[in-house]
């Protein structure tokens, strides 16, 4: 089957046609150009919402810990490299097919456009020969009727008897003439039509077929170039899918590692305080006031014991004035985390210590490695001056010496925590036994002692005289803070002069315990008073004046 014998008078059907297959391929091309326009928007917009929901890690607190949190950013991370695949269609598309596409069709087109002209070319110069072979039988046509009218005027001159010889010559040169001329014209119009013949033969078997065979040719490369790209476009996506498999095979295992488990465990080990449970509450014997008095039998007794705490009141206010009118004092430094809870604040101190120890160990090598280069430098002068390197290992060494101070004060405030914690139930234990003495030895608060001289009946009094109460808001400042205490226990503090508090709540020490088992704080917000010291956990200011941290 060829056009150019099936086909060889569809000359304007077949530019149709050719101008057709160009215009679908250039659809095809637009086609696979949006397609590629949707693989990047679409890879473009899974990277930002990857972006937008990965961790933004400024420290390494914030990183993730729980295994459902690291499954997802494995997800996400996996999700990332997906959105690379579908940027990896969109490159291979652009590149083999699209590409591909429109250098064809402009190619497609210049050769379309050479083989049309080919045949116009052909097609006008047949028409010239048809041309010529018309005029020349046009004019062999008229001449040989010229011939004819000559013939007959000279038969009429020869026939008339009137006529006179010399026109009769006349009229027979005049037939010899056009019959000359209409010989020639013939035989001018037989050249022309056996040219034109030749020619025309030429054209519908030779030219023709020759044009149209390769428009087909042309026709069928478009076909198979489409045939091709058709295969690009599904083979740009079939080779990214192994590593798309292999993207969705990790979200899956990410899936499984969730350990719920471990989760638990991490939030136990991130939220635990390390303190024990409350004990029992003990029995509060509010009648012991009855029988002492029965058994004193004297006022004395009462005013010595009133005098005993208001002399303890008396030391207490030589320290500092009321709050009442004060500022409120500033809180505690806490670069020792001593705010945590003692398993919390022994994890950050162990987690700030190593990494202390990786930049001691940083300093150390860049000490050592200065030091060979130093030692180089004195054995070959002429590679560098010895002393250019000392300004850099004086500051190393203050560096190695600074961090080792920070390692000592961070171990010895995880020293301290570490034993805080291993003697806290011996603490609380002792005193669920002090709760338990009788013999009438008990406060109304629940503070005990062993010897009886010593024990006190609550909390110290502020009752003094007129005249001392009115010297104690004579100056504004407040006592100051010499360190601070969390609330191990609930306390109530219905008595006056004592200050409720709740568990784990932070107060600042503003006098230290006298060896009455009563502590005075106050809160944030500049309330004061006694509570007991069992119930709190102190620390006190390394520099303040006979600082003791109470376990």
């Amino acid at each position: 089957m060829s056009w150019g014998t099936e086909l060889w008078d569809q000359f304007d059907s077949l530019d149709k046609h050719t101008q057709w297959g160009i215009d679908f391929l250039e659809r095809y091309a637009k086609f696979v150009k949006e397609r590629i326009e949707i693989e990047q928007n679409y890879a473009k917009q899974l990277r930002n919402l990857v972006k937008k929901y990965c961790p933004k890690r400024s420290s390494k607190d914030e990183e993730p810990r729980f295994t459902s949190c690291i499954a997802f950013f494995n997800i996400l991370n996996e999700l990332n490299d997906y959105a690379g695949q579908r940027e990896v269609v969109a490159e291979e598309m652009a590149h083999r097919v699209y590409g591909e596409l429109m250098r064809y069709a402009h190619d497609l087109k210049t050769e379309r456009k050479m083989h049309l002209q080919e045949g116009r070319k052909a097609q006008q110069y047949l028409d010239m020969c048809w041309k010529q072979m018309d005029n020349s039988k046009k004019k062999f046509e008229r001449e040989c009727r010229e011939a004819e009218k000559a013939q007959q005027s000279y038969e009429r001159l020869d026939n008339d008897t009137n006529a006179t010889k010399a026109d009769v010559e006349k009229a027979k040169q005049q037939l010899n003439l056009r019959t000359h001329m209409a010989d020639e014209n013939k035989n001018e119009y037989a050249a022309q039509l056996q040219n034109f013949n030749g020619e025309q033969h030429k054209h519908f078997y030779v030219v023709i077929p020759q044009i149209y065979k390769q428009l087909q040719e042309m026709d069928e490369r478009r076909t198979i170039k489409l045939s091709e790209c058709y295969r690009g476009f599904a083979d740009s996506e079939r080779k990214v899918i192994p590593i798309i498999s292999k993207c969705l095979e990790g979200m899956i295992l990410a899936a499984k590692s969730v350990d719920e488990r471990r989760d638990s465990q991490m939030v136990v080990d991130s939220f635990k305080s390390g303190f024990e449970p409350p004990g029992d509450f003990p029995f509060e014997d509010f009648s012991q006031h009855i029988y002492r008095t029965v058994s004193d039998g004297t006022i004395s007794a009462s005013k010595q014991e009133s005098g005993k705490v208001d002399a303890k009141t008396t030391v207490g206010k030589a320290k500092g004035k009321l709050w009442l009118f004060g500022k409120k004092p500033k809180g505690p430094a806490l670069e020792d985390f001593s705010h945590l809870p003692p398993e919390q604040r022994r994890k950050k101190l162990q987690q700030r210590i190593d990494e202390l120890n990786r930049e001691l160990q940083k300093e150390s090598d860049q000490k050592e490695a200065l030091n060979k280069m130093k030692d180089v430098y004195e054995k070959n002068p002429q590679m560098g001056d010895p002393g250019s390197l000392q300004p850099k290992l004086a500051e190393t060494m203050n560096n190695i010496d600074r961090l080792r101070m920070e390692i000592h004060k961070n171990e010895a405030w995880l020293s301290e925590v570490e034993g805080k914690t291993g003697g806290r139930g011996d603490r609380r234990h002792s005193s669920d036994i002090n709760h338990l003495v009788t013999q009438g030895r008990e406060s109304p608060e629940g503070s005990y002692t062993d010897d009886a001289n010593q024990e006190v009946r609550g909390p110290p009094q502020q009752h003094g005289h007129h005249n001392e109460f009115d010297d104690e808001f004579e100056d504004d400042d407040p006592l100051p803070a010499i360190g601070h205490c969390k609330a191990i226990y609930p306390f109530d503090g219905h008595n006056e002069g004592t200050l409720a508090m709740k568990e784990g709540e932070v107060l600042y020490i503003i006098e230290e315990d006298k060896g009455d088992g009563w502590t005075r704080a106050r809160r944030q917000n500049g309330e004061e008073g006694y509570v007991p010291t069992s119930y709190i956990d102190v620390t006190l200011e390394k520099n303040s004046k006979g600082a003791v941290t109470y376990i």
